[in-house]
């Protein structure tokens, strides 16, 4: 097992000079510390999609050095393990130091022109670790390393996940915060990136007034992942944060188009690179409600629910904008970006809905057909994913009084709920959206195959992710790979895993790990 090892994060940012793994203030970039090794490390699982992608044999995969390396245990030869320094804003408010807290940097490489960072989750205690012990356990690694790669065959821009491995210890946690915590079994996922860096990277630098480090870094990142970038010192920071707000954007629209809620959307979880990072306590729209957050800790005030996320985006955008200031010293362009997110927010998620209902040609009725839908999604609790999903199946020559519910009846958790007015709300729509299908140049096949490549068919409900969960627990990670091959292909039809294309059930309304979620993992 061999990797081109090409580490420039470490050899080209400022280290913290303190070698001796303790909780501190650091004032640099990153600290070096190794993983904490583990007592009876076996490997769950190997995503071989990615493993193939960063030159991994599947003979590696099958081999001890992988398990010892990516358990923990051995470092590959030559590399030094690190944690990086960041700062945030948490629920909106100023956190100070964070920092790795639980992951250690393994070492960067490059494979086929790519450049890769791979990093270990819960690895053990670095400097940032606060009051935590800096592992993780095996329910929300699971969790994790699923929806990664979840995520990325969904085309929604994403941090990948190589391995899940169980640690063979024991970790304790207050699962939902209630004063009693139980032990739990430990585990450590590699996660995968081009780069893990964040905006909180960024705002630590500024509310420290390090300018010198805040320009090395903002450099280093441009240096290495918008290469494109050659203008002038000034501009090109001004073109650096347009582009990171053009990649959050695009994000965050694809978030919307799948059902996905973060559900910690704090700016330490926001990649600089508009990747999706961090996976905890998210979850996808069973029941179509845009109030809907799956984190308990923002229960009450909702603040990263499904409908906000787009807005919170913005917000986390205006904390970079003030982090980059030192470096380009004017208002004026940075607001002009985050006043062009408003306008792009518009356009695309009304691209990306009309997509999702099989409209492309330009109609000024859309916008009022596409809001209207959404408030219908409300009037009785809708599966999103099977409504637009089988929404493809609509006839656009079916007459003005067919029974339009019947295509999408599928979707609905209380079909005694809907009674003759919401009948008649519903059906005014469809006779709406069939006249307007009608003045698109497609065939009903041609559109259905267009839909059905936005609307996946198969998401990682969270009562899927923990049955895998469960049965894993007593040593059964069957679940896992079933899992893991079905959303490979979430977008594909897969008629011998039709059993996961179905609503949440009933004893998973209420359950701990279906519906309440928190951070504690």
């Amino acid at each position: 097992m061999k990797f081109n090892i090409k580490d420039t994060f470490t050899k080209e940012l400022p280290a913290d000079p303190i070698l001796e793994n303790f909780r501190r203030p650091v004032h640099a970039c990153f600290s070096y510390v190794s993983p904490k090794k583990t007592a009876y490390p076996v490997l769950v699982h190997a995503s071989r999609v990615l493993a193939k992608e960063l030159g991994i044999t599947e003979e590696d995969l099958q081999s001890e050095p992988f398990l010892q390396v990516f358990s923990g245990n051995e470092l590959v030869p030559n590399t030094t393990p690190y944690a990086m320094c960041y700062g945030g804003h948490q629920f909106g408010n100023w956190a100070g130091q964070l920092g790795d807290g639980r992951a250690i940097n393994l070492f960067e490489m490059e494979h086929q022109n790519k450049h890769w960072a791979l990093q270990l989750k819960g690895a053990g205690e670095t400097p940032y670790s606060r009051n935590a012990d800096g592992l993780a356990v095996l329910r929300s690694s699971i969790r994790e390393y699923l929806c990664s790669e979840a995520m990325f065959h969904l085309n929604v821009p994403t941090t990948r996940a190589l391995s899940l491995c169980e640690t063979g210890d024991k970790v304790l946690r207050d699962i939902l915060y209630t004063g009693h915590p139980e032990y739990e079994n430990g585990a450590v996922v590699c996660r995968v990136a081009p780069s893990f860096i964040r905006f909180g990277n960024f705002e630590i630098l500024m509310a420290r007034d390090d300018n010198a480090t805040l320009k090395k870094l903002t450099d280093y990142t441009i240096k290495h992942f918008f290469p494109h970038i050659t203008s002038g010192s000034k501009e090109r920071y001004i073109q650096f944060f347009q582009e990171v707000t053009d990649r959050t954007l695009e994000m965050l629209i694809h978030w919307q188009r799948v059902g996905f809620v973060h559900g910690v959307m704090n700016t330490d979880n926001m990649s600089i690179l508009g990747l999706t990072i961090d996976y905890g306590p998210y979850g996808w729209l069973e029941g179509y409600d845009e109030g809907w957050t799956p984190n308990t800790t923002d229960n009450r005030d909702k603040r990263y629910r499904y409908g906000n996320q787009i807005h919170i985006g913005l917000w986390n955008l205006y904390r970079l904008a003030s982090s980059l200031m030192p470096l380009i010293g004017e208002v004026a362009p940075l607001e002009a970006i985050l006043d062009g997110y408003r306008d792009a927010y518009e356009q695309q998620y009304l691209k990306m809905m009309k997509s999702k209902i099989g409209l492309y040609a330009e109609d000024t009725g859309d916008i009022v057909l596409i809001r209207t839908l959404e408030e219908n999604l409300h009037l009785t609790e809708t599966d999103m994913t099977i409504f637009f999903r089988n929404l493809s199946n609509i006839d656009k020559q079916t007459p003005d009084n067919a029974n339009f519910l019947s295509t999408v009846m599928d979707a609905f958790y209380l079909p005694e709920e809907l009674t003759d007015s919401v009948r008649e709300t519903w059906n005014n729509w469809f006779v709406a959206y069939v006249a307007r299908l009608l003045r698109e140049d497609l065939t009903n096949l041609e559109r259905r195959k267009r839909m059905n490549k936005v609307n996946p068919k198969y998401v990682l409900r969270n009562y899927m992710a923990q049955l895998a969960i469960e049965a894993a627990e007593k040593g059964d990670y069957s679940l896992v790979e079933e899992l893991y091959q079905l959303l490979l292909d979430p977008y594909g039809e897969q008629n011998e895993a039709e059993k996961w294309f179905a609503k949440r059930p009933d004893w998973a309304r209420n359950k701990i790990g279906c519906s309440m979620l928190s951070c504690s993992s």
